[in-house]
């Protein structure tokens, strides 16, 4: 039985979860990361669809009579598909730091110094993930598992489950 200076039968007082507010707890490392990455490639695909869904369908109803599916060309589906990769990266790194496969995975992208990552710096490291999507690689071998984009642009991903603030 557990005693405490209220008196015999008084429960002790246990702070709750929600009086903690845990700091992200450690750098996340390439699995955590790739896997992310997969699961944000997936939703970049699915977004992709959906655009092009929605233009067929908007040519349908323009001119059925005169309908086909339109094919893009490889070079079109290369460039759209980093412009939506882009845009994707750039306002989940400003607004709240983490992607749908972050959320999946309990990451986020902070700044060095601050919680957030600043509009500008978010749209930078975006187009470097899009452009140079390898330097990921780069945390699996850096000892503070950090990527070239992390490196240059002073961020850093970190373990931060949901609800843990």
């Amino acid at each position: 039985m557990v005693s405490s200076a209220a008196g015999p039968g008084s429960v002790p007082h246990v702070p709750h979860a929600s009086h903690l507010a845990p700091m992200p707890v450690g750098a996340a490392g390439i699995a955590s990361r790739t896997a992310a990455n997969v699961i944000d490639f997936l939703v970049t695909a699915a977004i992709l669809a959906a655009g092009y869904v929605g233009y067929t369908a908007l040519r349908f109803l323009l001119r059925p009579r005169f309908f086909s599916f339109p094919a893009p060309s490889l070079l079109f589906v290369i460039i759209a598909g980093a412009v939506v990769a882009g845009l994707y990266f750039a306002v989940c790194g400003a607004t709240t730091g983490r992607t749908y496969g972050a959320l999946v995975l309990g990451l986020r992208v902070i700044s060095h110094g601050r919680p957030r990552v600043r509009p500008v710096a978010a749209v930078l490291r975006a187009a470097a993930c899009v452009v140079l999507p390898i330097g990921l690689l780069w945390s699996g071998l850096d000892r503070h598992r950090r990527s070239l984009q992390d490196i240059a642009f002073r961020t850093s991903v970190v373990y931060d489950w949901p609800g843990s603030r």
